[in-house]
């Protein structure tokens, strides 16, 4: 009997791979950091709503100051996130080339005959600037970026994935999701989909085995390598 690795067999029985953005396809906030984004609507919150500028100040994660605008008032974080879906945009501009290995793990995926979608927390606005700035659009059939308004839908969520299954007409059963972080695992999990960790920090490995990921990496090029020898 031959012996298939983890990663091998994961990748050949997924009909359609999920990309996680921020970190396997790119280092979004490398040019615009993530801190300054969150300083930048935070003051913008704090003109609206002091005390809830206030708590957003305890934070550095974008996200973070999103939530507690729409926790304060829905049109307020209505406003909040068309400033930040503006910032990820500029972010995308400024952020470098993509990770290393994942324009050729997408562009292999497609050439293996995948499924590809990129699955995010970030703005499906600044997703596809990014992909369109490095010619990596025709690669990529789907998009499933933040829902706007309905952030608890956002990953641990498995909404996200089950979006991208239905919009691609596969069961979501068939799809992998390549994550950088637990919560990926959590959500894939959830789906009823396989999970590859992206460990590109060496403490992430640990807490992806912790989180059952079902193959932990620590390159995207692995996704291109094993997909190529298949």
């Amino acid at each position: 009997m031959t012996h298939t690795d983890p990663l091998t067999e994961t990748l050949a029985n997924a009909r359609v791979l999920l990309f996680d953005f921020d970190g396997p396809v790119c280092d979004l906030f490398a040019g615009l950091p993530a801190p300054e984004v969150a300083r930048e609507l935070t003051a913008l919150l704090a003109a609206r709503d002091e005390a809830a500028g206030a708590k957003a100040a305890r934070t550095d994660d974008p996200i973070e100051v999103l939530l507690i605008a729409h926790e304060a008032d829905t049109e307020l974080g209505q406003g909040i996130e068309r400033a930040l879906t503006a910032a990820e945009v500029r972010a995308a501009a400024l952020s470098g080339q993509p990770t290393p290995g994942a324009a050729e793990a997408l562009r292999t995926a497609r050439a293996a005959g995948r499924g590809v979608a990129v699955v995010s927390d970030s703005s499906t606005e600044c997703v596809r600037a990014f992909l369109e700035l490095h010619g990596l659009q025709e690669h990529v059939t789907h998009i499933v970026g933040r829902p706007s308004e309905q952030l608890h839908l956002m990953r641990p969520n498995p909404f996200p994935l089950l979006t991208a299954a239905e919009q691609m007409h596969v069961d979501v059963t068939g799809c992998t999701l390549i994550g950088d972080s637990p919560t990926d695992v959590r959500a894939a999990h959830a789906a009823g989909a396989t999970a590859i960790g992206y460990a590109d920090e060496p403490h992430k490995t640990d807490l992806f085995n912790e989180a059952q990921a079902d193959v932990v990496i620590e390159h995207m090029q692995d996704i291109a390598d094993a997909l190529a020898a298949e």
